[in-house]
């Protein structure tokens, strides 16, 4: 059985996040597992450049919170991730800067600053059986999972599961998302990274999330929350419910249950309280190719037909591009050429990872649904 604590954090003031953490970690058993020496590795959300009031990354204020009680029970406490882009000294501790990550070294706490990279066999893995990854996570002790509940692109929605995703270095991102297109093969390998990297504990900055064109262009959403649990899976479940997403919408937590991962559920708190109906969400399609086993010309075609028409495809508003080349330059399927210094996306070879949406750094790049699509989820 897994647990999962649910408090409410209406703000990000320190006195209010300390006393929410408090409450929150306390009915799941605290930070009882520290011992002093130990080194505790806080995996973040730190996707880019972006200030903590975008929502798009793990608030500053919350971490910390966390380091000093870690630091105070005796623990070494590195916080780390490894955004979109060069996995260097000089970009991340950019990111670190962005985000506002560097007040949270007064707690004795540090920035990693480890920035190689290792190969390494995965034998237990469904579908990634090698896999390159950041490896100060080697040095470890525990892992805590500290992300943010956001809206994605891709997935429908970033929060435990997808957060793990940051151990792959920033410019080995593009290579997953090519190797892994589909949802469901993209979730097998965020649960076999998870899996890979087990966590200690996870916990969910949902105090103010990110709604709308996720996981970076999206707008927050307050929702006063903070999750936790010992289980990256029963979380994502509990996080699912707050923003009114179906599990069954949810690829990661479908291959959770395929590998007997979901198990029960004991809840701590109330997630009704903080659930929204009227959440914007990012309605994804899951890649089912409708004319499989119908080899005559008919259903090759109404198979085509149905795939165009409800799965979801990376759109630019080219009122708001700027030109920059990003979204070309990230692409793994170099799908996207500029024309008259604004991207075309060539649909053929389109793997619909958006990679796009998720680094534009401007949010021209929009999750487009097909009008079908639209209609018949009214």
């Amino acid at each position: 059985m897994s647990k999962v604590s649910v408090v409410s954090c209406p703000d990000y003031e320190l006195s209010t996040v300390q006393s929410a953490l408090f409450d929150l970690l306390r009915p799941i058993g605290g930070l009882d597992f520290v011992i002093p020496g130990m080194k505790i590795i806080i995996k973040a959300n730190l996707v880019s450049m972006m200030k903590p009031e975008s929502a798009a990354t793990t608030h500053p204020t919350l971490l910390y919170a966390l380091s000093r009680m870690l630091v105070e029970k005796g623990a070494e406490v590195v916080i780390g991730d490894s955004p979109g882009g060069l996995y260097t000294s000089p970009y991340v501790n950019q990111v670190y800067a962005a985000t506002g990550l560097k007040k949270v070294l007064e707690t004795g706490a540090k920035l990693n600053q480890n920035f190689s990279h290792k190969h390494a066999d995965n034998p237990s893995g469904v579908i990634v059986k090698d896999l390159e990854y950041t490896s100060y996570l080697d040095d470890a002790d525990v892992i805590i999972n500290f992300c943010k509940l956001k809206t994605h692109g891709m997935m429908g929605m970033s929060a435990c599961v997808k957060n793990m995703f940051g151990v792959i270095p920033g410019t080995y991102k593009p290579e997953y998302h090519y190797k892994y297109p589909k949802h469901t093969q993209f979730a097998d390998m965020l649960i076999d990274l998870n899996e890979r990297f087990p966590q200690r504990l996870v916990i969910v900055d949902a105090v103010t999330g990110m709604e709308g064109n996720g996981p970076t262009a999206g707008t927050p959403r307050h929702i006063g929350a903070l999750l936790a649990s010992d289980s990256p899976y029963a979380c994502d479940r509990i996080c699912a419910k707050i923003i009114g997403l179906d599990e069954k919408e949810l690829e990661t937590i479908q291959a959770a249950e395929k590998r007997a991962l979901n198990d029960e559920i004991e809840l701590y708190g109330n997630p009704d309280a903080f659930a929204l109906s009227d959440y914007q969400l990012v309605r994804t399609r899951k890649e089912t190719d409708f004319g499989h086993g119908h080899s005559s010309l008919i259903g090759g075609l109404l198979g085509k037909f149905i795939h165009y028409a409800l799965c979801s495809v990376p759109s630019v508003k080219k009122k708001s591009c700027v030109g920059c080349k990003k979204c070309m330059n990230i692409c793994p399927a170099k799908a996207i050429r500029m024309k008259n210094g604004k991207p075309v996306i060539d649909r053929k070879a389109c793997i619909r990872c958006f990679c796009c949406q998720e680094f534009c750094p401007v949010g021209a790049m929009k999750v487009k649904r097909p009008i079908i699509a639209r209609i018949l989820n009214r």
